[in-house]
């Protein structure tokens, strides 16, 4: 990690806010300096700093100065390739779609990131999310949605263990968007990141089919190749370009003519095939999810629970079993194929997470 590291510079009860040079994050560090609270402003590089990641500090640095901030940068660019674009990469050379946010926000931002504002003396640590912590009279704190139900992150935040989120503050939990961005505009104050970021923030222009070409080519990895396209029966019915640039529940860009739409309905590792099915037929009832971070111990859940496993998904009502290593989730009402590697998180009815893991089969 390379940074020099200051001796504690704060009060007891200071709060650490990690800053990307976005909307959300300088808001949430302008809300708790103008409520009195004492901040330290967290910037750190996740990729090796060019000049406008540089420039990008260089701004925040002047920003806090201006206010009275304390601010400090890190060089987290090779944990974080250890920690999230490595098993990123590997993770689709096995044939799974990953969710790199949601791993690194527990390695990285509440994990590595959090650890670093501890040093610097800070007691807890604020950022940009749109989630609430809540405290629940039997449970103690709980991560719950934000109030802005097309913004809500608490989906990313699951896997982030609840000793971590009991000791986070999020500035915006209460708001929308929208107010976000209305109430920079009132103070005067222009980000240095005023656009908002991308989905993957180390994938450029968002294509990561270009990405891990790039990456695979570098190393000397062996990019996987193309195989049959079967229908449950096994028949085959097409050629694939490589099961990492399919995800189950897809249907565009198959490269079939068929008499009915099919959708993807699982990758076959093992055999290199792509399996596919009309919309009847490319269903599921459940799925297993393995790594589970329990935010309230299971036997307290209660027997109707739901669970949401993409981003841009509802949560669906469904029952759940443990067996002391993994999730066996059972959906009320058939749901589209679930996707090995993305991120499971567990509600109840009022929002509240119970728990997150990550889908196996």
């Amino acid at each position: 990690m390379h940074t020099a590291l200051p001796p504690p510079l704060l009060h007891a009860g200071a709060v650490a806010v990690a800053v990307s040079g976005g909307v959300d994050s300088l808001y949430s560090l302008v809300l708790l300096k103008e409520r009195g609270v004492e901040v330290l402003a967290l910037h750190a590089f996740f990729r090796p700093p060019d000049a406008a990641a540089r420039a990008t500090a260089a701004q925040l640095e002047q920003f806090c100065a201006a206010r009275s901030v304390h601010y400090a940068t890190l060089d987290l660019h090779r944990e974080f390739e250890t920690l999230v674009i490595a098993p990123f990469s590997a993770e689709y050379l096995d044939g799974r779609t990953p969710n790199p946010c949601a791993r690194c926000n527990a390695a990285m931002k509440f994990g590595l990131l959090f650890d670093q504002a501890r040093l610097r003396g800070a007691t807890r640590l604020a950022t940009g999310h749109y989630a609430r912590i809540l405290e629940h009279a039997a449970w103690g704190p709980v991560l719950a949605r934000g109030v802005d139900p097309v913004k809500d992150q608490s989906y990313f935040l699951s896997l982030v263990p609840i000793e971590r989120l009991a000791s986070t503050v999020f500035p915006l939990a209460g708001l929308h968007k929208k107010e976000t961005l209305t109430a920079l505009e009132r103070r005067g104050i222009v980000p240095p990141l005023p656009v908002e970021s991308q989905e993957i923030c180390f994938i450029p222009n968002d294509d990561y089919r270009a990405f891990l070409t790039d990456r695979w080519r570098e190393r000397g990895v062996r990019q996987p190749g193309p195989g049959e396209i079967r229908l449950p029966d096994g028949r085959c019915i097409g050629r694939h370009r490589g099961l990492w640039n399919y995800t189950p529940g897809q249907r565009r860009g198959l490269g079939l003519s068929w008499s009915e739409p099919l959708y993807v309905l699982d990758k076959d590792a093992a055999q290199n095939a792509l399996v596919v099915a009309p919309a009847a037929a490319a269903r599921s009832q459940g799925c297993v999810a393995g790594e589970i971070n329990f935010h309230v111990p299971f036997a307290a859940w209660p027997a109707s629970i739901r669970v949401q496993t993409r981003y841009r998904q509802q949560a669906r009502p469904a029952r759940a079993a443990y067996d002391g290593a993994r999730l066996t989730i059972r959906f009320d009402a058939l749901a589209g194929p679930q996707a090995a590697g993305q991120i499971l998180s567990v509600y109840t009815d009022d929002g509240v997470v119970l728990g997150g893991g990550v889908i196996e089969s």
